[in-house]
This record gives structure tokens, C-alpha cells and sequence, in this order.
């Protein structure tokens, strides 16, 4: 493995968890020139090794001339909306990011060129009959899966080098970035409110942290096509909820089990679901975290942070 060959590497959606993460471990790698941006102004975090570039990926031209102006090897796509019942109720706003996004991304890329790694989802699937292998057939039931699954063809059929990489129930800290499951899980038990968390979604909660490091494994090796990367176990939401109730010390009676229907939310959501991961466990040389492994540093990170 030969990390030097790959020298520009554009980090998009930088501010948001997942870009952070993949910031931070890039340049901690020394091998790479970094070049952050996002739609934000200014950086969330200043990385005095990697230099912030506005942009907003729904706008073709600006998407052409920050990819020009970096010249990069890799673009690495960590922009999405991923707010799911937003993504129901504001379809085009959610095709311009999620899927128009790519497609720039995808043009500009063609004229480098340069390798595009991307993050798609589980909501690709219906979670009738999970956990899934990548080669099964995607049949999503909500807007933002059509658009997720969108995205992912739309480099399928694309002659960019691309790698897609699909997660779920991301979960970890980094500064100043929307509440994630387990964050606001954390905040809620702390201040002793009673939480209703579904006990009928299965799926494998991921540190942000493992994916963050599969990506850049995938650059780093030069993997192609769709993978799974996400956490070791498949648990139902509740019973990680209960899980981070323990790892921090929290109260679990304050956590009430309930079914999805009871919601009534916008989106549906795929409720046996989960990610096989054996793919990336080979091919990647992936050790990822299992649910008391990944809150444990999550806990740790917090202590750190002084969160």
C-alpha cells in the first residue's frame, strides 16, 4: 500500500460529523494536501494544515471551479442532507444536495480526473429483510433512500473511479455539529428527561470514527464499487439506547420502548434493517467497533472535550 501516490484530497461537508473526522485523521496521516469545504462561510474547526474553501455543491459552476482551483486525486463526499422527514417534505431541496450535488461533483471530477469516495445508507433498503449484503436488490421507502440510492447510480454509471460506502445510525462528537442519536440521547438522561425510543428499527450503530477510517482506508488502497461500512452488532434502537444509559452511567428507566408506527412520522423507515460488513472486514482490513466499544470512546471523547 502506497499512500504517497495519492497527493490532493478534497474533504467535502467538512464541517458537518463525519468531515471532521475525516479532516482530522488525513492530516494526521502527513501524506496529504488537504482542502476543506463546506456551504458555512468559515470553517467550524480551524486546521491551520488544511485550508477552507466555501462552497455549495448545488451550484455547477462553483462546484467547477473549486475542483479546478484544488486540482484534487480524491474527493471525498461527506455533504447530504440527511435530515430524513425534512428530505420527505422538501424533495427538491433534498435532490439539489443529495443527488445534484454528485452529479457536479461527478463533472468536475471527469475533467481531473479524480476518484470520488462517497457515503450512501441503509435507507436504500426497505428493512424488510435484513441485514444486507451490497449485492442486494435496494428498494427504498422513503425520499431521502430514492435519493441516497440516486446518488449512488448516478457514479455507477458514471466513468469517474468512485467508492460508496453505506452506513447507518451514525453516531460520535466533533465540535459544533448538529446533535447525532447519541448526543441528544446523552443530553436528554442527563437532564432526567424521559426518552420513547423504538424497540422495532434493528440496524448496527456506527462510530463516526470507523467510518471515517474505512474511507480513507478505501482511498488509501484504491478500492472500487459499494461496501458496508458500519458498526459490529445489530441491536434494536432501544437496546443501544439502553447500552449508552449504562456506559455513562445514566438512568435507563427514563427510556421508554415504543413502536415506530406510534411516531407518525413523514419518512418511513426501513425496521429490520443492518449492514453485513464482511467486505470491508476483508478487503479494508476493518476492525470496527462493536456498541460498548464505541460508546466507551465516545464517553471518552466527551471527557476530553469537556462536554
Amino acid at each position: 500500500m502506497n499512500t504517497l501516490e495519492v497527493e490532493r484530497v478534497l474533504v467535502v461537508g467538512s464541517n458537518g460529523l463525519l468531515g471532521q473526522k475525516v479532516a482530522e485523521q488525513l492530516i494526521r496521516g502527513f501524506n496529504y494536501h488537504v482542502t476543506l469545504t463546506s456551504i458555512e462561510s468559515a470553517p467550524v474547526r480551524d486546521m491551520p494544515a488544511a485550508p477552507y474553501m466555501q462552497a455549495d455543491i448545488t451550484n455547477r459552476k462553483t462546484v467547477k471551479d473549486l475542483v479546478g482551483s484544488v486540482n484534487p486525486d480524491v474527493i471525498i463526499n461527506c455533504a447530504a442532507m440527511t435530515n430524513v422527514d425534512a428530505c420527505e417534505t422538501e424533495r427538491e431541496i433534498a435532490w439539489k444536495i443529495n443527488v445534484g450535488g454528485v452529479e457536479h461533483l461527478i463533472d468536475a471530477a471527469r475533467k481531473r480526473p479524480a476518484t470520488i469516495i462517497h457515503v450512501s445508507s441503509d435507507y436504500v433498503f426497505d428493512g424488510k429483510n435484513g441485514p444486507y449484503h451490497e449485492e442486494d436488490r435496494p428498494e427504498p421507502l422513503s425520499y431521502y433512500g430514492k435519493s441516497k440510492l440516486a446518488s449512488e447510480n448516478a457514479l455507477r454509471t458514471s466513468d469517474v473511479p468512485y467508492f460508496v460506502a453505506r452506513t447507518m445510525v451514525l453516531y460520535g462528537y466533533a465540535e459544533g455539529v448538529k446533535a447525532n442519536f447519541a448526543l441528544w440521547l446523552v443530553n436528554s438522561l442527563r437532564e432526567r428527561q424521559t426518552v420513547r425510543i423504538v424497540d422495532d428499527q434493528i440496524g448496527n450503530p456506527t462510530l463516526v470514527d470507523d467510518l471515517a477510517f474505512g474511507l480513507i482506508r478505501a482511498m488509501e488502497m484504491k478500492r472500487r464499487g459499494i461496501y458496508n461500512i458500519a458498526g459490529k452488532d445489530i441491536v434494536s434502537r432501544f437496546d443501544f439506547a439502553v447500552a449508552l444509559a449504562k456506559a455513562f452511567g445514566l438512568d435507563a428507566s427514563l427510556i421508554q420502548p415504543i413502536k415506530t408506527a406510534q411516531l407518525n412520522q413523514p419518512a418511513a423507515r426501513p425496521l429490520r434493517s443492518g449492514l453485513i460488513t464482511l467486505k470491508a472486514e476483508v478487503d479494508l482490513g476493518l476492525k470496527l467497533s462493536g456498541v460498548d466499544q464505541g460508546l466507551a470512546l465516545l464517553k471518552s471523547q466527551l471527557v476530553r472535550a469537556g462536554k
